[in-house]
């Protein structure tokens, strides 16, 4: 069984998106991608996050054909490969059905930067049209609409998360919760004060040194 590191970590982040209330039972699916074997490892179809074991883990390239595993890869693959076929920075996806994020894409809004943390995700949170899921067209809608930004929100759906490894894209997944639910809440009591794209672009700013950074000399 080859990819061992990286079936633990498919195993290990799908039961951290139900202990970090992310998802609930099956919901939601997640990949890495190792662009020197050109392979994509992805959660199966329908079974327990908290069952998978790391033969579960299925093997396939991007043009969505099965290398290794006898199990049935997620439906939403596509929504997956595409990112990995057109972006050579994204190395991980999640997606996931996490309340808050859910309950915004069912009302299919763009959350504004209400809080400093959306510089991590983007200028802005923003909801794509519906599409069904498993599809390649809600593949095609989620990446036009991602633009540039490490995360949206999926109609009628949940979000979806990319990042530089499986670690960063969990991240983002939890910050796209966080907003949502600040919106939510900030928006029943009154109207929640927006920051400007000058206050953004300060934050993205002193996002560059942040946590374990050695300065630039």
């Amino acid at each position: 069984m080859d990819y061992i590191e990286e079936r633990k970590k498919i195993v290990e982040y799908g039961k951290q998106m139900i202990t970090n209330n992310l998802t609930t039972g099956t919901g939601g699916n997640l990949s890495i991608y190792i662009p020197e074997k050109k392979v994509m490892l992805i959660s199966p179809s329908g079974i327990d996050y908290f069952k998978t074991k790391l033969e579960d883990v299925v093997v396939m390239d991007l043009d969505g054909n099965v290398l290794e595993g006898d199990k049935k890869p997620s439906s939403e693959y596509e929504l997956h490969s595409i990112f990995y076929r057109h972006n050579p920075e994204v190395r991980a996806v999640v997606h996931a059905h996490a309340d808050y994020a859910t309950a915004c894409a069912c009302l299919r809004i763009n959350i504004p930067p209400l809080h400093y943390i959306m510089a991590d995700i983007g200028d802005e949170l923003r909801c794509t049209d519906y599409k069904i899921y498993g599809s390649s067209e809600i593949a095609q809608e989620a990446y036009r609409v991602m633009g540039k930004n490490k995360g949206i929100l999926l109609a009628n759906h949940g979000l979806l998360a990319i990042g530089k490894d499986i670690d960063s894209a969990m991240g983002i997944a939890r910050n796209i919760e966080m907003m949502c639910k600040l919106y939510i809440r900030a928006s029943s009591i009154g109207n929640p004060v927006i920051l400007s794209k000058e206050e953004m672009a300060a934050v993205k700013k002193k996002f560059e040194t942040y946590g374990q950074v050695k300065d630039k000399k």
